[in-house]
């Protein structure tokens, strides 16, 4: 290396200030380049404040140069872990996409804060190249569903790299009721949440459940049986169940085999968002098998919740937590109608729940063979 090209980025200072004021296009493009060198053969040894410095130059420089010359800098920084953090957010938040995009798909310099800031305010192009990250938590992967069009929310449900809430699920799924490319690719995505999967399931077309089926084999017995049993009721048969759910059943058996399962517990898993706890409570003080209370959990209406509930001798205030939590699971409607339902559960007999419960046993155990 010359002496010249190995000059310290203290000593480019000056050369910098006279190379914005006075020269050529051509001289700031190839000052550019210089430091942009310079930075790269010794880009892990620079300390904090030298990357600072670093810093201040690359600003300074790509406010003078054009369009090709930040494209060609973003390229080279955006791979490079220590890049200078506020040169690669200018270079993120470009207008330009051939200047944004290497930085927004590539620079671990981003965090969440700054991607989900990008995502709400930048193109669907500048989506795109976020949504094709090696990783995306899944605070971004809300954002990129909520605001994202068709192929950015494609790219990212594709992304093997991509996380998403539980609310990105529900939104996705809503989503894919018209789209049956999307609807397959959520399908297919393994920390679906189970009462996701069916609703999912519920809504979808055939061609879609053939697709579910060919791609996992082992879930073909379980699409069958659900979609036969209802349009719009999916409920399981030997369904595989995620990790997830089986330490939410394990929990609850745990809790009733130790006579610790009661009303307020339901109560408590309800409030607190939790489908599985609180479907397996359910089922345990109706004395039902999981398999029916989860039907009639992700039922449009709310009155399979109710008979389960009359069974199970919960409270009306109890009733209506647990409406709430299926609100957004399985209603897809008009909001449920909480006057209406206190005043049919307070007419509700436990006789007449329980025989309408030992229907719907028989009729899911009759269905497979349909």
């Amino acid at each position: 290396m010359s002496s010249k090209s190995a000059k310290a980025p203290e000593n480019l200072l000056d050369e910098l200030q006279a190379t914005l004021a006075h020269g050529t296009v051509a001289r700031r493009v190839e000052a550019l380049r210089r430091v942009t060198d310079l930075f790269l053969n010794h880009a892990v040894d620079y300390s904090d404040e030298q990357i600072g410095l670093f810093d201040d130059v690359f600003q300074c420089l790509i406010l003078h140069i054009e369009t090709s010359a930040k494209a060609l800098l973003a390229n080279r920084l955006a791979p490079v872990d220590t890049a200078p953090p506020l040169t690669i957010r200018a270079l993120a938040f470009d207008d330009v996409i051939e200047v944004a995009g290497p930085v927004l798909t590539q620079s671990n310099r981003l965090d969440d804060d700054t991607l989900v800031e990008a995502v709400r305010n930048k193109s669907q192009a500048h989506l795109m190249a976020i949504s094709r990250r090696r990783s995306l938590s899944g605070a971004v992967t809300d954002a990129l569903v909520l605001r994202g069009n068709d192929e950015v929310v494609h790219n990212t449900v594709n992304n093997p790299g991509a996380e998403f809430t539980e609310r990105g699920f529900t939104r996705l799924v809503n989503r894919a009721e018209q789209d049956d490319d999307l609807a397959t690719c959520v399908g297919l995505r393994p920390t679906l949440p189970r009462h996701l999967y069916l609703k999912l399931l519920a809504k979808a077309s055939d061609t879609v459940r053939e697709r579910l089926e060919s791609a996992d084999p082992k879930q073909a017995g379980y699409v069958s049986n659900a979609v036969k049993e209802a349009t719009r009721r999916a409920r399981s048969a030997k369904a595989a169940v995620t990790e997830q759910t089986e330490i939410a059943h394990a929990l609850v058996k745990s809790l009733f085999d130790d006579g610790r399962l009661d009303e307020f517990q339901v109560a408590s898993f309800a409030e607190a968002g939790k489908f599985d706890e609180t479907n397996a409570a359910i089922a345990a003080l109706a004395n039902v098998p999981l398999t029916v209370a989860e039907s009639m959990m992700v039922e449009t209406r709310a009155e399979g919740i109710m008979i389960l509930a009359k069974v199970a001798g919960l409270s009306w205030s109890t009733v209506r937590a647990i409406i709430n939590l299926r609100e957004d699971i399985a209603s897809g409607g008009e909001p449920t109608d909480l006057q209406a339902c206190k005043a049919t559960y307070e007419r509700l007999r436990p006789s007449t729940a329980q025989q309408v419960l030992r229907f719907h046993r028989m009729q899911q155990q009759n269905a497979p063979a349909a």
